[in-house]
């Protein structure tokens, strides 16, 4: 295989032998490109240099590509026996700092370079082995033991650029320019950028089970926009476009920067990008083995924060809404230009794939449509903070790879560079870093007054809330009916016969039974909670369809979870539930009129049972219900012992909640039947859940 021509394998069809002979060629062809990629070290001691303090010496990179393919062969029980247990620990995790200003202090006894050459020797010939004698059927799928092989595969492909980042930063001293990674010669002045129309539509983004090709676990899924018309930059943003920005002061000039890029340029004391070097009055540029005179018309190389300062500082400069593009207005100027997907093409319809330099190029050398650099030369920033599509799911073997990314922290680059291969340039693939990172990055810059999409929706992580969602939306756990679905059951067949206008879930949670209510035949219904985080979870359900949630498993083992109102039949009820935040105790005069009340679990979590309790007749219809459940805990951090309706002892006997509410209602409500019991179940850990029983009753006006 041409090691510059190399393209990620169509997975659905084709003849085995053949399709195991493709897995062969790219595997040794990855493997031998990032070895490849080491031999610009000039020394073995320059393995040990830490090109950036944030991240850990190139001897981990080195080693850890080959780790991987164990680590996840050994966890998808396609191999039970290690090469080297020590070094697929120590090469097991890389470093995600946190912030800018995060240190890693640790320190490790590394290996010599010689041994992890023989240690990723052994591996190969593993590798190499199992390709030879696996058995293969098509399509291959996630649950495929070749499945794991590609995953490798890819991976090094990623590792293979934020490697060659590393390397850029190495001092120039510690590396040599090889033949392999010839730069670009080819430097001169810019053409004008313009900013060109892009026609509004519709943009479709994720993938589905059968797709054809590899793809990272936050691919899969589905996202549907529809855009309005925008403008683009016909050029990615040049050097000379950028030293408008650099000579005007803008990075002294704290108006243009968010409070997050001010901090970091003042932590960095930066003047300049990363990769440009003052040479008296004029410029370098380093590559990634060389340093040369700085092509004006070459991309500009920046991180996210740079790009917004200098888009804050352009908009500012015409009187026009310039922003950087988000992942939708991007994905939009990618299908105009109607480029074909890698493996399918012919030739790389850019500077992409290693396929024509190993550096960035004039930015007027790949035309696509009436756009420039739409695919390759540097990856494009967008305004995007990565977010899992609808429908995601967590790929078993590798549960870690995209859920850390979910937290608005980090963006979304697009688009791919020179060096980017195999998956990470495909259509679909989705890359996000944080937003202070460096990488082969530059970007372009789009003209719109469309307010921009941020998608909060990452994961629940408070640990009520998760539980709440799970016990509210997730499934059954030892048999036991959804308690939230059950109660709405129960509360519907009493009100058989009667008016059903208008419902008050009062102590609503995130929302279940008030979806329930509305799909039993409910007009109108209202979710009320005093908590902010519950009230809040219930209003993105409503609006959104869908919550995410993490369960902790064991320790910090954490699961992933989607759940949705289509898939349980409740989508069609949205527009008629409506949540709002209020105190039980002292509801607004607005909340009346309703012919039913459903009070779950929530006396006993009350400042005033007693008050709420009779005051609530006041907010139901004549001929109305009040269905009240609880397990009738009463613990003094939620209401005072006096508050208490049961649960005491006076004159020495024994008072029971149930007494208290008879007593409290009696003046205007009667209990219709008796008592029953309801059982709940909140799961807590894989291994460890609440059972409790909660006591339910009907009252009538």
């Amino acid at each position: 295989m041409d090691l510059r021509r190399t393209r990620t394998i169509i997975l659905d069809q084709g003849d085995p032998q053949q399709k195991r002979a493709e897995f062969r060629e790219y595997f040794h062809a990855t493997f031998d490109i990032d070895e490849k990629l080491y031999e610009t070290l000039k020394y073995d001691d320059t393995f040990y240099l830490r090109a950036d303090r944030l991240r850990h010496p190139l001897i981990f990179y080195f080693g850890h590509t080959a780790t991987f393919f164990i680590n996840k062969l050994t966890i998808a029980r396609v191999i039970d026996q290690r090469v080297n247990p020590k070094y697929e620990a120590m090469f097991a995790v890389g470093v995600d700092e946190m912030s800018w200003d995060d240190l890693d202090e640790r320190h490790y006894d590394w290996p010599t370079r010689r041994q992890v050459k023989e240690y990723r020797d052994r591996v190969r010939e593993l590798v190499d082995s199992l390709i030879r004698t696996l058995p293969l059927t098509l399509p291959i799928t996630w649950e495929s033991p070749w499945w794991g092989i590609i995953m490798g595969i890819e991976h090094e492909h990623i590792h293979l650029e934020t490697s060659s980042v590393l390397i850029r930063q190495l001092p120039i001293d510690q590396v040599q320019q090889l033949p392999f990674w010839d730069i670009c010669r080819e430097a001169g002045e810019p053409p004008a950028n313009e900013l060109l129309p892009v026609p509004g539509g519709k943009v479709v983004l994720g993938k589905h089970d059968g797709h054809p090709l590899y793809g990272w676990d936050n691919e899969y899924g589905l996202h549907e926009a529809e855009l309005p018309d925008f403008k683009a930059a016909q050029y990615l943003v040049s050097n000379r476009e950028y030293l408008e920005f650099v000579q005007a002061d803008g990075y002294r000039d704290r108006q243009w920067w968010s409070e997050e890029g001010w901090n970091w340029r003042e932590f960095k004391q930066a003047d300049q990008p990363l990769f440009w070097i003052r040479n008296g009055d004029g410029w370098k540029l380093r590559t990634m083995a060389s340093e040369i005179d700085l092509p004006w018309n070459w991309p500009a190389e920046v991180n996210y924060l740079e790009a917004k300062a200098f888009c804050n500082w352009k908009a500012a400069k015409t009187g026009t809404p310039i922003r950087l593009p988000s992942e939708d207005e991007w994905n939009r100027l990618r299908d105009i230009c109607e480029i074909p997907d890698q493996p399918w093409w012919d030739k790389a319809p850019g500077n992409i794939n290693l396929e024509y330099w190993s550096s960035s190029c004039p930015i007027d050398k790949f035309k696509t449509g009436d756009f420039f650099d739409v695919l390759g030369n540097v990856w494009q920033w967008t305004e995007t903070p990565i977010y899992p599509l609808h429908g995601f799911r967590i790929h078993p073997w590798y549960d870690d790879f995209s859920t850390p990314t979910f937290d608005t922290r980090h963006n979304l680059i697009k688009g791919g560079s020179w060096i980017s291969t195999g998956n990470e340039a495909t259509r679909d693939s989705r890359h996000a870093f944080r937003r202070h990172f460096f990488q082969h990055a530059g970007f372009r810059y789009v003209e719109s007054a469309a307010a921009l999409e941020i998608h909060q929706d990452q994961y629940e992580t408070d640990t009520l809330a998760s539980q709440y969602c799970d016990a509210h939306y997730g499934p059954q756990h030892f048999g036991v009916p959804n308690f939230a679905a059950t109660c709405a059951d129960i509360a519907l067949a009493a009100m058989q016969g009667r008016m059903k206008g208008r419902a008050l879930d009062l102590g609503c949670a995130v929302g279940r039974a008030a979806f329930e209510l509305a799909r039993g035949g409910f007009e109108q219904v209202t979710g009320l909670d005093f908590s902010t985080r519950f009230f809040r979870l219930a209003t993105r359900m409503r609006d959104e369809g869908y919550l995410r949630y993490a369960l902790p498993e064991e320790g910090e083992i954490v699961s992933f979870h989607e759940i949705s109102l289509t898939e349980l039949g409740l989508d069609a009820q949205r527009d008629r539930v409506h949540f709002s935040q209020a105190d039980a105790c002292n509801l607004p005069e607005k909340f009346s009129g309703y012919d039913l009340v459903l009070a779950a679990n929530l006396i006993d979590r009350l400042y005033s049972p007693r008050k709420f309790l009779t005051m609530i007749h006041e907010r139901i219809n004549p001929g109305g219900l009040l269905v009240i459940t609880s397990p009738y805990t009463w613990l003094e951090e939620y209401t005072k012992k006096e508050e208490w309706l049961g649960g005491y002892r006076e004159a020495g006997e024994p008072v029971w909640t149930l007494d208290g509410l008879k007593e409290a209602l009696a003046p205007h409500l009667r209990l219709l039947g008796e008592p029953r019991d309801v059982p709940f179940v909140i799961r807590e850990t894989r291994r460890k859940f609440q059972h409790t029983v909660a006591e339910l009753t009907v009252w009538e006006l």
